[in-house]
């Protein structure tokens, strides 16, 4: 008998997701019609800044049966900003505020929260998990869910490190499931529209890229620090995890995370995994990556400060098709140039310009509400969990993207020593060519039992 469980697990069937450039209009099958023996029952693991805004819009779109949360943190102020209450508690009321809304009679399903991920896990009932935790859980959450069955949508950038690649591409395919990196912009008509211009020569031959990363939006504190006590519900040491033994800092976890290389990249893998994905894109290289790398600039706090990603770098890589690109700090969080050699396209987070107005007749414009790139990205990953076809951003394509940004941080983290050096890097095989000193960051330590 084929059930909705087993129908899940089949394997995948060739094809592609919807078309690139088209309107940006979600199915009516994706929303609250169906049945709910047809509805996608889903956890959210990671219940943050990122988590919860991603869940709201989950919700507002009726685009399954959210029946479990995860977070290490109970529920506490202080996300992205002082007055951001989140965590797991917040995110099970939140969901079963909404059931309530929407069940005019009978019964109202409850949401489970779980303070650790692998009893949500365990669960046989969960079809599909959206995993939203730092950087450095992303492998390690998500090929334990594709061993327990769940088809998987992890947010960007999807590795950590170089090493952590190819295990979970392995992983994907061994248990034939759905793998949606959370590149959204993959599923923005805006960015699209410029791309699909770039690769299709409406510009003539690309020749250069220019991408931008917003500078640090936080700030941290200085040499002198001191630890801070934990507080009573938060699980700090569930939240280290594989990452080294470290004092607790406020500073240290929630949306601050990001600024911290043993737990990310700072903005070139925040907003560069989006504006550098574009940029391969556009010159049709979707798995692949330069030849050669050079940071030309990298600026950090004094030693001793609590956060030690880069404040701001300059990189620049080189493909075999010729094309240059160039990423760099600046104020826009992200923004992607094309310039060929009859034009150019620019688009990002304030707009979309090009050389000739004429280039942009075409393009759609910017969406919003429920219909906006997140929430039409979860949208494709659902509907790719009902048909098993591929989503817009497979893991390749987000392992691609995300080892730019890792190589990127190689070498800017060796700046400060070598100053500009120019390295040779073997994309296929995923190694600097003579230089042991770079090839040692493309793997991070794991703390047992994680290792």
């Amino acid at each position: 008998m084929l059930t909705r469980r087993t129908f899940f697990q089949s394997s995948i069937v060739a094809g592609g997701s919807l078309v690139a450039g088209a309107p940006l209009v979600l199915p009516a099958r994706l929303f609250g019609a169906q049945a709910p023996s047809e509805r996608v029952r889903v956890g959210f693991i990671g219940t943050g800044n990122q988590g919860m805004g991603l869940l709201k819009r989950f919700l507002a779109a009726e685009l399954g049966e959210v029946v479990a949360v995860c977070d290490v943190n109970e529920g506490s102020f202080g996300y992205k900003e002082l007055d951001h209450f989140y965590g797991r508690l917040p995110a099970k009321q939140l969901v079963e505020a909404d059931a309530k809304k929407r069940i005019k009679s009978g019964v109202v399903p409850t949401c489970e929260a779980y303070a650790d991920f692998r009893k949500l896990l365990d669960r046989q009932d969960i079809d599909a998990v959206v995993i939203v935790v730092p950087d450095h859980w992303h492998r390690i959450i998500s090929v334990l869910a594709l061993e327990a069955g769940k088809d998987v949508y992890c947010e960007k950038p999807l590795t950590f490190s170089v090493a952590d690649g190819r295990p979970l591409i392995d992983a994907v395919r061994k248990h034939k499931k759905v793998f949606q990196t959370g590149s959204h912009e993959r599923s923005n008509p805006v960015s699209q529209f410029v791309c699909e211009a770039a690769k299709s020569g409406k510009i003539g031959t690309l020749q250069k890229i220019v991408t931008k990363v917003g500078y640090n939006n936080k700030v941290g504190p200085g040499p002198g620090w001191q630890p801070m006590p934990v507080p009573a519900t938060f699980d700090y040491r569930a939240w280290l995890g594989p990452a080294p033994e470290a004092a607790y800092h406020v500073d240290r976890c929630l949306y601050r995370f990001r600024f911290h290389y043993d737990y990310s990249g700072g903005q070139i893998t925040n907003f560069g995994a989006h504006c550098n994905d574009m940029a391969h894109w556009g010159m049709g290289l979707d798995v692949g990556g330069p030849t050669e790398i050079e940071c030309l600039d990298a600026k950090f706090l004094p030693a001793g400060s609590l956060f030690n990603t880069a404040t701001e770098t300059r990189f620049r890589c080189k493909y075999a098709n010729g094309v240059e690109l160039i990423c760099e700090s600046g104020p826009e969080m992200v923004q992607t140039r094309f310039e060929g050699t009859t034009g150019w396209l620019q688009t990002g987070y304030k707009g979309t310009t090009a050389s000739d107005p004429a280039l942009l007749k075409d393009c759609p414009p910017a969406a919003k509400g429920t219909s906006d790139p997140h929430s039409a990205h979860l949208a494709n990953f659902v509907e790719c969990v009902k048909t098993r076809k591929e989503p817009r951003a497979p893991v390749e394509v987000g392992n691609s993207s995300a080892v730019l940004c890792h190589i990127a941080n190689a070498m800017i983290r060796l700046f400060p020593e070598t100053g500009p050096v120019v390295a040779k890097w073997d994309a296929q095989n995923e190694k600097f060519i003579d230089n042991d000193d770079a090839n040692r960051m493309l793997v991070r330590e794991v703390r047992n039992p994680w290792g």
